[in-house]
């Protein structure tokens, strides 16, 4: 079984939320941060009980590294024990690291990330330098399992810029980029019907939400763009499959919710959002 098989699993389970740990420090309530802990310690602390208070309702958690990277040594070691974490907790988490380099620099990126501390079961990856920036990672799906997710059509306002440009056939850059990652998946499939690798589809223009389900039916999607970018359950459902087929992720309206919650405590706003979130993507699946 891949690790897409088990997220597939966890979906089902438990309904598409993708808990977002892109934590900033000053997302921290300040009644919370032990000054006698460093910014780092804290955010483990403030993570643990994040992932503690929704692992019942979150098909799977993504860490963000450059948040981590930002408090250097101290953070790097934060985004290990989170990673540890989630793992620990046996939920899949996917390492938002967006990697794009090629030949033996890719090869130690991936072992990097899919081995030693900073081991996730799946990695984001961008496809700009072409397949040979994808390849590296293959063997780590074909013998571990591992999964990733490549940057395909995006949910940030600059997205026009290159992935809507149109080519000589007619065709956006978007669809090259998925036309190509869906059929170099095809060699790397898992029992659920998905490949090991997984696209990036922003949930926040969905004119062509309903085409991309439809042609890229394997790949299991990465969906950015819930919440605070502006995505809402009823777009974000045209890019699921009878609910699953994707995750949905959600960072700041997660780990921010208290803020919108007076009184209540920050977990427990955390899932109290989760909830709300999976129950209006279901709403909105079942109204297809």
């Amino acid at each position: 079984m891949t690790n897409m098989d088990k997220l597939y699993e966890a979906v089902e389970a438990r309904g598409p939320v993708c808990v977002g740990l892109d934590t900033d420090f000053s997302y921290l309530p300040a009644d919370f941060v032990d000054s006698t802990l460093t910014k780092g310690e804290n955010i483990v602390r403030f993570n643990k009980k994040l992932i503690d208070a929704t692992k019942a309702v979150a098909g799977c958690y993504k860490v963000q590294i450059a948040y981590y990277e930002s408090l250097g040594m101290e953070g790097l070691k934060a985004y290990a024990d989170t990673l540890k974490a989630v793992r620990e907790a046996g939920i899949p988490v996917i390492a938002d690291i967006k990697r794009g380099d090629i030949a033996k620099t890719a090869e130690m990126y991936a072992m990097g990330h899919f081995t030693g501390d900073f081991e996730a079961d799946f990695v984001t990856l961008a496809p700009y330098m072409g397949l040979d920036s994808i390849s590296p990672y293959l063997p780590y799906a074909e013998k571990q399992g591992k999964g990733m997710f490549v940057l395909c059509r995006t949910s940030n306002g600059g997205a026009k810029d290159f992935e809507y440009e149109k080519l000589a056939d007619g065709r956006h850059v978007y669809d090259l980029v998925g036309d190509k990652l869906n059929a170099l998946g095809k060699d790397y499939m898992g029992e659920h019907g998905y490949s090991s690798i997984g696209l990036v589809i922003g949930g926040t223009h969905i004119e062509e939400a309903t085409e991309i389900r439809a042609k890229y039916q394997d790949s299991f999607f990465l969906i950015p763009g819930y919440g605070a970018q502006g995505g809402k359950a009823e777009d974000i459902a045209q890019y699921l499959s009878k609910g699953n087929g994707g995750v949905v992720n959600s960072s700041r309206g997660i780990l921010l919710a208290y803020k919108k919650q007076p009184g209540v405590a920050f977990d427990e706003a955390a899932y109290n959002e989760c909830v709300n979130m999976k129950e209006a993507i279901a709403h909105a699946c079942s109204l297809l």
